[in-house]
């Protein structure tokens, strides 16, 4: 009789637990945590430098040496160069570590999520194109990216203490832009805005282990408009830069945007 009455017992607590159990945890809430992940950029290899040999503002012109041929035919590369010549090849672009801060707050309907989150990080990531002429000599830009922010709105599904949730907003990076050359015959001078802004897409989950803290993994996709840096080679009369107009030739890369995908673990203190 005791072993029946334990057993029934028993049974009443977890029809009464499961309920329970199975119940959504609260979302609703602000938080505020951290995030470390690796931020990597896509193949961009067939990116090439363009030139404006008559500054009308449309790039696309041939430059060409004093034997009327193209003065680039040695061709491109998708990366900062080694040397003079495509031989000596092109150094990769950089993939590097990112970690920052975030904060945020979700508000919780049944079992709808919505929030908003801002967040600032930091990384070194580094995309670089080179053009090679026939003199020989290098051309080659290459922009860093060290810090980043973001506005996102978040949007998701909540099932028991995980959340699934999908995400989207405004972005902000400081990208700072280089040029460097071999050839020493003409003057080079670059203009440019450090400020790009853009978007990220993305999704993840986040777990939560206690009321008060939760962990998650994301992934962001993140494209900065990055379009207006220019270099101007100039010099003396009679070089394949200043043959159709005397104030020089402009360069410019023709990829305007810097892309790059982040996958990061984050931690977040919910109050």
């Amino acid at each position: 009789m005791n072993r029946s009455l334990l057993l029934a017992a028993l049974a009443t607590t977890a029809i009464a637990a499961a309920p329970a159990a199975a119940q959504t945890a609260d979302w609703t809430g602000g938080y505020v945590g951290g995030q470390i992940g690796y931020s990597f950029q896509p193949s961009d290899g067939n990116e090439r430098i363009v030139f404006d040999t008559n500054l009308d503002g449309s790039f696309g012109d041939q430059v060409n040496n004093a034997a009327g041929a193209n003065a680039f035919s040695p061709g491109f590369c998708g990366g900062v160069a080694r040397g003079s010549t495509p031989a000596a090849g092109c150094r990769k672009d950089r993939d590097r570590v990112e970690f920052g801060v975030h904060a945020g707050y979700d508000y919780q309907m049944d079992q709808f999520v919505l929030g908003g989150v801002v967040e600032y990080a930091r990384t070194n990531i580094r995309d670089g194109v080179t053009a090679y002429s026939t003199t020989p000599a290098f051309y080659s830009f290459e922009r860093r990216l060290r810090d980043t922010a973001g506005l996102r709105l978040r949007a998701g599904l909540a099932t028991g203490e995980t959340l699934f949730y999908g995400t989207g907003g405004l972005a902000y990076g400081k990208v700072r832009n280089r040029f460097t050359t071999s050839n020493t015959a003409n003057t080079f001078t670059d203009t440019g805005n450090d400020d790009a802004w853009g978007y990220k897409l993305g999704g993840g989950i986040e777990q939560k282990f206690s009321p008060n803290f939760s962990v998650g993994l994301q992934y962001l996709y993140t494209s900065l408009k990055d379009d207006d840096y220019r270099v101007r080679a100039g010099g003396a009369a009679g070089t394949p830069f200043t043959t159709v107009n005397a104030a020089g030739t402009d360069f410019a890369r023709t990829s305007d945007r810097f892309t790059y995908h982040s996958v990061q673990l984050t931690g977040s203190f919910r109050f």
